[in-house]
């Protein structure tokens, strides 16, 4: 069974699903922006975009019944590696803000550019729903 996952309090997806849940486990994100629920950029910086990007990511993952750490593979696809690079310390303060110490498997993409022409940063995600509460 396959079911299509959107936080209720979000704006409906146009074409395409937030996330697909697989026979009530597997989860896999669409690639998700920096822009809040109504589909608005609050931020305009990378690492603003990133923390909204995250919580998108985990909002979809809780819609579907899971947890940050039931997140097992992330893929960033990010439009500038120098504002990357630059903001390391800033990056890793949002990351461990949203996914606290939780580390899945992780690739970074430089792309020349993401469909929205306002955001930095695409995140893609899988999730094994409540795999992480059945190996504690």
């Amino acid at each position: 069974m396959i079911e299509a996952i959107t936080p209720s309090d979000w704006e409906k997806p146009k074409g395409y699903s937030n996330g697909l849940l697989v026979d009530g486990e597997r989860l896999y994100i669409g690639g998700q922006i920096g822009w809040n629920k109504d589909q608005v950029f609050e931020h305009h910086d990378f690492v603003g975009q990133l923390e909204q990007t995250l919580n998108n990511v985990v909002a979809i993952v809780r819609a579907a019944g899971g947890d940050v750490t039931d997140i097992v593979r992330l893929t960033w696809f990010i439009t500038d590696k120098k504002e990357y690079m630059a903001n390391q310390k800033e990056v890793g303060g949002a990351y461990r803000r949203v996914l606290g110490r939780h580390f899945p498997t992780m690739s970074v993409v430089v792309v020349a550019g993401l469909i929205e022409d306002e955001a930095l940063i695409e995140i893609e995600a899988s999730a094994e729903i409540g795999k992480s509460q059945k190996e504690a």
